[in-house]
């Protein structure tokens, strides 16, 4: 009987790894195509996953509590259905790329690793080629582009790569193993310098010259993850002297998951945030005029985060760089525009459901949206399709009494826009009989952007658009107009 291998699937754009939560069958136990096999949980969002084919589970791989990369083999069944000699592939017009099926059956079909074959350019940036004799032996070893890039970044030659031992499948090196490496590197250097500066006749002088020009790694040695050089340290802090009254709370998994989805948000993309001030009043009159209606005819409330959604969708259109993604060297421009929406939970952690084809759906088509999804979050009801595919986020700082905030962009995303209370105050407003002070519903906008491919005067720009787009609203707007 044919033997299937059940991989973890791709749960998302920015998402690598998931949690097992629980399993729901054992090795020797029957399984049903499309059965709950198993319990994961993302940054995201815990969902179930189904299996793929049907028959007796012979081997679980992973544990519970285990991080497992997308992508990995965590189970085997045997299974007596036939398998398709040709698996085809399908376009996905939500995430345009291409993407393989659902996969039902498989045979004991092992692929190949795809070796990296490093361009001209990369070559050149490497400091030594690779010595004849190092592939005397015939063996052919593979790298990934990641660990390609982490060599060049840090110097490494081919030739030192292939003294690494690596432990991955079948000895390939893997993210760790060359992190590791590296760090070994530096200590024995640190220690034939420290040898060095003992011996020398200026041992009571302080050489600066090395601190000012040989820059740590940005590599944390210990998780594998980018780090400058300050946050390296600020990375393993000393033990914390506990005294007085105190009380210790271990983070649960969600937290901690989201804890280092913005550090390492921060240290890829070199933050900006720009604000700007906005007249929300003629919002404010007209939600006040429609929202008892807009209750009774579609049976949910009217709040304002429909109405920003809305706003900000029609100027995305407008600004497709703010609608990207960063790949290397290459901007990804998203036709979709799907705003992510940060949503807080009972337990006070976050989580960003996503609303598809905002620039596409009627005030009433937003607003049933959130709805359903700000409910969906709260009863841990969400879906993973429900966190997929965002290109924007929106956070609304402003429900928890904030007038404004410095959001952490949501990788792999290149801008998050912030939306601060909204609060009466004095402002001068110019009338056709002269400037006059008038009491204003005003609200204040700030937007953390990715400054490798926005800049200063392209995000203030969009952001002085969006609230353009919110004073601009008509006050006099025809409700059913817009049903």
């Amino acid at each position: 009987m044919p033997i299937v291998d059940l991989v973890l699937p791709k749960l998302g754009e920015s998402i690598m790894e998931a949690t097992i939560l629980k399993w729901h069958k054992k090795v020797g136990d029957t399984i049903q195509l499309d059965e709950t096999l198993l319990d994961i949980a993302t940054d995201k969002v815990d969902s179930e996953i189904p299996s793929t084919a049907e028959g007796v589970i012979i081997e679980i791989l992973f544990e519970v509590n285990s991080v497992v990369p997308i992508g990995t083999v965590i189970a085997k069944i045997e299974s007596n259905q036939e398998v398709p000699t040709k698996i085809p592939t399908i376009i996905n017009p939500i995430v345009e790329k291409v993407v393989a099926p659902e996969i039902t059956h498989l045979t004991e079909i092992q692929q190949e690793p795809i070796p990296y074959i490093p361009t001209a350019a990369d070559t050149s940036k490497i400091q030594h080629s690779i010595d004849s004799s190092d592939l005397s032996s015939g063996e052919t070893k593979f790298y990934s582009p990641l660990v390609m890039n982490i060599a060049q970044n840090e110097g490494v030659s081919m030739q030192e790569l292939q003294t690494i031992n690596g432990t991955g499948t079948q000895g390939r090196v893997t993210k760790k193993d060359i992190i590791t490496f590296i760090a070994n590197k530096k200590n024995i250097g640190n220690s034939i310098q420290t040898i060095e500066n003992q011996n020398t006749n200026t041992a009571n002088l302080i050489d600066t010259s090395n601190i000012l020009t040989k820059p740590t790694s940005i590599y944390d040695t210990t998780e594998g993850q980018f780090t400058g050089s300050a946050t390296a340290k600020l990375s393993n802090p000393s033990e914390v002297v506990i005294e007085g009254f105190t009380e210790i709370i271990e983070m649960d998994r969600m937290r901690k998951l989201i804890a280092k989805h913005m550090v390492e948000s921060v240290q890829t993309s070199p933050h900006v945030t720009s604000f700007v001030e906005a007249d929300v009043t003629n919002m404010v009159v007209w939600r006040d005029k429609v929202k008892q209606l807009f209750e009774k005819r579609e049976g949910i409330k009217l709040t304002f985060t429909p109405m920003f959604l809305e706003c900000i969708a029609s100027v995305l259109e407008q600004y497709p760089i703010v609608n990207s993604s960063l790949q290397g060297d290459q901007i990804i421009l998203k036709k979709d525009i799907n705003i992510g929406m940060a949503t807080a939970l009972s337990t006070g952690n976050l989580i960003v459901p996503v609303i598809k084809g905002a620039n596409q759906l009627s005030i009433v088509g937003i607003s049933k949206a959130v709805n359903n999804l700000a409910i969906a979050a709260r009863n841990n009801q969400l879906k993973p399709q429900d966190t997929q595919g965002g290109t924007f986020t929106v956070t609304n700082v402003g429900s928890f009494g904030s007038i404004m905030g410095t959001p952490i962009i949501n990788q792999p995303q290149v801008a998050i826009l912030a939306l601060g209370a909204i609060k009466k105050r004095p402002v001068v407003v110019e009338t056709p009989s002269g400037d006059a002070i008038l009491v204003r519903h005003m609200m204040f906008l700030s937007m953390s952007y990715d400054h490798r491919i926005v800049d200063g005067a392209m995000g203030s720009k969009f952001l002085a658009a969006v609230a353009k787009a919110f004073e601009a609203w008509d006050p006099n707007r025809q409700w059913f107009q817009y049903v």
